[in-house]
């Protein structure tokens, strides 16, 4: 319900690309560049810098309207939520954020049970690592995320949503499988494939080895990887070492 002018322009506002805003609100770019026009003619001013590389900028007219479009945006939604709890309807746009490795093994079942339950409600995930995720949230682009790591961020409330377990994997021809226990201090001189920085999975890594006296940076690093499976792949194809989770427990 929120005048479609200013959802065009919020939208702009959060991209920084008129591209992706006509692709999220399913309108042409050049019916994007109208909305923004017809705004910067009722308010007399420009709300974005344009430069020579297509690069965008809110200028500080668009900064205060974009301050103003947030409050706007979030007492809409407020106001969507407790008319539909009035009426005990159960409608409108869900915005979920998810940590690479959650949002691809663990949130689609649940979204699918979710949506089984609730089928007028409209749900967008979006994937990135976990410091991503909790950006997303603090700007107001998600309304929930679910992410690994430890918590960390006073501005954001963390609640346990299901426990998972880190494990230790290699290629199944390394002949260090018929190994029982791999030692502490063994970890050091192992090659290793580990997730980028800003994971979520990294940050719970450093902080089990610190108690055994391991800091990341005393592990023979090869690679640093963006996503499980693409650590998976990178393991069938070489003789290093990964720590991954390897099992989710549901609350």
């Amino acid at each position: 319900m929120l005048d479609f002018r200013l959802q065009v322009f919020y939208t702009v506002a959060r991209r920084l690309s008129f591209t992706k805003a006509s692709a999220e609100l399913y309108i042409s770019q050049p019916a994007v560049t109208k909305h923004i026009r017809e705004l910067e003619t009722h308010f007399k001013t420009s709300l974005f810098e344009r430069s020579g590389n297509k690069k965008i900028a809110l200028t500080s007219a668009g900064e205060l309207l974009f301050t103003y479009a947030q409050q706007v945006s979030s007492l809409y939604n407020e106001l969507d939520f407790d008319i539909n709890l009035l009426s005990k309807q159960h409608a409108g746009n869900l915005r979920i954020g998810g940590s690479n490795t959650v949002a691809q093994y663990v949130i689609p079942q649940v979204l699918a049970a979710f949506h089984q339950k609730f089928k007028d409600v409209r749900i967008t995930l979006v994937s990135g690592n976990t410091e991503q995720t909790e950006q997303a949230l603090l700007n107001k682009d998600i309304e929930l995320g679910i992410v690994e790591g430890v918590h960390r961020n006073a501005q954001l409330k963390y609640s346990v949503f299901v426990d998972d377990e880190l494990v230790l994997v290699c290629n199944a021809a390394n002949p260090l499988v018929k190994k029982q226990t791999i030692k502490p201090d063994e970890l050091k001189a192992l090659p290793f494939v580990l997730r980028e920085p800003g994971s979520g999975t990294l940050e719970v890594v450093a902080h089990a080895m610190k108690p055994l006296g391991i800091e990341l940076s005393d592990l023979q690093t090869e690679i640093q990887l963006g996503s499980t499976e693409s650590i998976k792949t990178y393991l069938l194809h070489s003789d290093c070492f990964a720590i991954f989770v390897g099992a989710i427990y549901y609350q």
